[in-house]
């Protein structure tokens, strides 16, 4: 690793010489001229594409959320970080739709659509070296989730979703909270009764917030959180205002909710102690399927694993066919390990892997619950496919290679971009610690 440079000193440049010696290296040579390029006669033969299935109805009503995030960090030490996060919850119709056209859309066009049907929720992190009078960093962020959750701007529906969602309110039966760990004693006892938002732990009575089920403290130290807390928040805040909308039509009109489309900006999953949330999610999937109210989700991964392997097979597949990867399929050809263990996606996703081709511009990787987990889904497993699939044609956006309206819209209303807005959020961070330090002088 080079030194870095000072506020005196340059750093440490690296060697324009030193890839002679291994260019040079007998082993190295022998080893690159034994290389080939794999050529499309080496690709997966167990592909089994299907042809999409026409005839369905589609879906009239399209809900989209995006989120995005910025760390702005000081340059000079002790370097302080703040993490921005935003996220936005679109909606759609078939006549907004209609509005808009696929490739040039006209800016006014997408204002009119977005000034009436569109919500918004930002919050900021303090992450190193920020300090908040009466709490450490540890607690702060705590209390910033807690009360960020709660937005008053959103009418609190997103601690209602977290609420309906990890009580499973859905079913009638009165359930505390499953036992988390306790964020003061550490002890994995802590728990809330029905419908709390807060209360006191069992051992150690020092106050629990709903939130904490959740496990964002289980990252952070006592004056100093990392990057991934804020990504971890972005995520479930996504998840949660995306079911914001479900609750509420599965509340007041399951009608409605049949008829409806949530599309969500990345995978169908929530990684670490974050998943406790995939199981109750996958209960209610499964529970409103069978009592005849199907909600229709996709989540649509534009980067990764998945979508690299679409760019390779893809050129081969034919027009308007969809895959359904399996579980050693996914191991041995998308993520090249063995075989052996858990099934992939077991206790983070709530939607199987579907690698869909509608043209030779839009191919896609999408996610589509099943309910309860399926190591190898079938077409049948997937709730409400037909109905999504008849959808796709209408939303589609020819600005992008496989773009979707609704994520793009979405995306647009979230996104918090390198330039200018990073530069923006850290004018404002830096005009906030200079009115802070102006405040306590006086």
């Amino acid at each position: 690793m080079p030194y870095q440079g000072g506020e005196r000193l340059p750093p440490e440049r690296a060697s324009k010489l030193g890839h002679l010696d291994v260019l040079k290296s007998q082993l190295v040579q022998k080893l690159c001229r034994s290389f080939e390029d794999k050529d499309t006669t080496s690709l997966p033969s167990t592909v089994a594409w299907e042809r999409l299935p026409v005839g369905s109805e589609r879906l009239a009503i399209v809900f989209a959320v995006d989120g995005s995030i910025q760390t702005i960090q000081s340059s000079v030490p002790p370097h302080k970080a703040l993490a921005f996060v935003k996220t936005a919850l679109l909606r759609l119709d078939e006549y907004a739709l209609a509005q808009v056209n696929k490739h040039t859309p006209h800016p006014l066009a997408l204002r009119d659509i977005l000034a009436d049907s569109a919500l918004y929720h930002a919050t900021v992190f303090p992450l190193r070296n920020v300090q908040i009078p009466g709490f450490n960093t540890y607690h702060a962020i705590r209390q910033i989730i807690y009360e960020s959750v709660c937005d008053a701007s959103l009418n609190r529906e997103p601690l209602e979703t977290l609420k309906w969602i990890a009580y499973e309110k859905w079913d009638g039966n009165k359930k505390r909270l499953p036992l988390f760990e306790c964020p003061h004693c550490e002890e994995n006892i802590a728990s809330l009764a029905y419908d709390s938002e807060e209360g006191p732990c069992p051992k150690c009575h020092e106050k629990l917030y709903v939130t904490d089920m959740l496990g964002f403290h289980q990252e952070m130290a006592q004056d100093a959180a990392p990057d991934s807390v804020a990504n971890a928040y972005m995520a479930i805040h996504e998840t949660l205002l995306l079911f914001s909308a479900v609750r509420y039509f599965w509340e007041h009109s399951k009608g409605t909710l049949t008829n409806c489309l949530f599309v969500k900006d990345g995978p169908l999953s929530i990684r670490a102690q974050y998943s406790k949330l995939v199981a109750p999610i996958r209960r209610f999937l499964s529970f409103a399927a069978k009592q005849g109210y199907p909600v229709h989700i996709i989540g649509q991964e534009k980067t990764g694993r998945f979508a690299d392997h679409l760019g390779t097979i893809g050129d081969s597949a034919p027009t308007g066919a969809y895959f359904i990867p399996g579980d050693a399929y996914i191991k041995e050809q998308i993520q090249h390990r063995p075989i052996q263990g858990a099934p992939y996606g077991k206790d983070t996703n709530y939607g199987a892997k579907v690698l869909v081709k509608l043209n030779a511009h839009h191919q896609m990787v999408l996610n589509i619950p099943t309910g309860d987990h399926k190591p190898d889904p079938e077409f049948g497993d997937l709730i409400g496919a037909a109905r999504i699939f008849a959808t796709l044609p209408s939303i589609l956006s020819n600005r992008y290679e496989g773009g979707l309206l609704p994520v793009e819209l979405a995306n647009g209303l979230a996104s918090l971009s390198t330039y200018p807005s990073a530069r923006i959020l850290e004018i404002f961070a830096d005009a906030t610690r200079r009115n802070e330090r102006n405040e306590s002088s006086r």
